[in-house]
């Protein structure tokens, strides 16, 4: 059990990469397979844990210290905050709303023109338990599949005709790839003119996801540029601005055809950081904490109202 209202608990936990998960009013299920453990699956109605108001949190923990961040990558739900205790005494934290924020972030979404109010789910007793991250909400039929195309053919349309400059390490200046559209692909070439990955014309789910069309492997090439467009596509800066990424957080969710969700969370969290989709971390905007020689972990349960 947790703890009570006002109070505080100390678990212990080992040098890992993984999930705290926790719920209000029961326990959620966890059960085993062949394949591992099978985890909560927001978007799924007829999952054990469907009707539970649950939330989690990610973190790192080994020799090189402490990650630790709040996420909204599958779903905004119970509101938290994370955060870690300093060998000065001091203490960094993020993940807090802004005062009213919960309510105002379900408000903004249920008003949401385009089908956005979809991705709300409630329980019978009324009880809001969560607004699942868009991807979720296509895969689970809350959502248009067609919601981005619009903007991505607007994207497609200006860089068959103009070059998308992707620049993907701030410490690597001069390491930059050219994009170029032909046909329903995109081509990228190095700085001698070689071509050194290409991506086909991506659907929406693809861009709220980072993965399928727009995949990120682990890589030098690929995978950086494909975090960059994902960024670029997610808050809708592509257009915008031919030289991605885009850093201001100041241009990002300008179109009408955006990430709409990732948009809101931001708009409510304290802060403004969050994980409102996968490589939120481009440019520095993620929910995340960093300490090399932790002292403490917290796990803050805010109060919803």
């Amino acid at each position: 059990a947790g703890p009570a209202n006002g109070q505080s608990k100390t678990i212990r936990m080992p040098k890992f990469s993984g999930r705290v998960y926790f719920s209000y009013g029961q326990k959620l299920v966890f059960k085993l397979t062949t394949g591992g453990l099978v985890q909560p699956a927001v978007q799924n109605p007829s999952d054990p844990n469907a009707n539970i108001l649950f939330n989690w949190t990610e973190y790192t923990l080994n020799d090189a210290g402490l990650w630790i961040n709040s996420t909204q990558v599958d779903m905004f739900s119970a509101p938290y905050a994370v955060g870690v205790k300093r060998p000065n005494g001091t203490t960094i934290a993020t993940g807090h709303l802004k005062p009213g924020g919960y309510k105002a972030f379900f408000d903004s979404l249920r008003s949401q023109p385009g089908g956005w109010g979809g991705l709300i789910k409630t329980r019978s007793d009324g009880t809001i338990l969560r607004a699942l991250a868009p991807g979720h909400g296509i895969e689970a039929g809350a959502l248009p599949a067609s919601v981005m195309n619009d903007y991505v053919n607007r994207v497609w349309s200006k860089y068959s005709s103009q070059t998308l400059t992707v620049q993907p390490f701030k410490d690597q200046p001069n390491t930059k790839y050219f994009g170029r559209v032909q046909g329903n692909t995109i081509n990228f070439t190095n700085s001698s003119g070689a071509v050194v990955t290409s991506f086909q014309k991506p659907d929406s789910d693809s861009i709220f996801g980072c993965y399928k069309l727009l995949d990120a492997p682990n890589d030098l090439v690929r995978g950086p540029i494909s975090r960059t467009l994902c960024a670029g596509y997610n808050r809708s800066t592509l257009l915008s601005n031919p030289n991605q990424p885009d850093a201001n957080n100041a241009n990002f969710y300008k179109d009408a055809v955006t990430n709409h969700y990732s948009a809101k969370v931001h708009a409510q969290m304290a802060d403004g950081k969050a994980y409102g989709f996968a490589f939120d971390d481009v440019g520095a905007h993620e929910s995340l904490v960093h300490e090399g020689d932790p002292q403490q972990a917290y796990i803050t349960l805010d109060p919803f109202n």
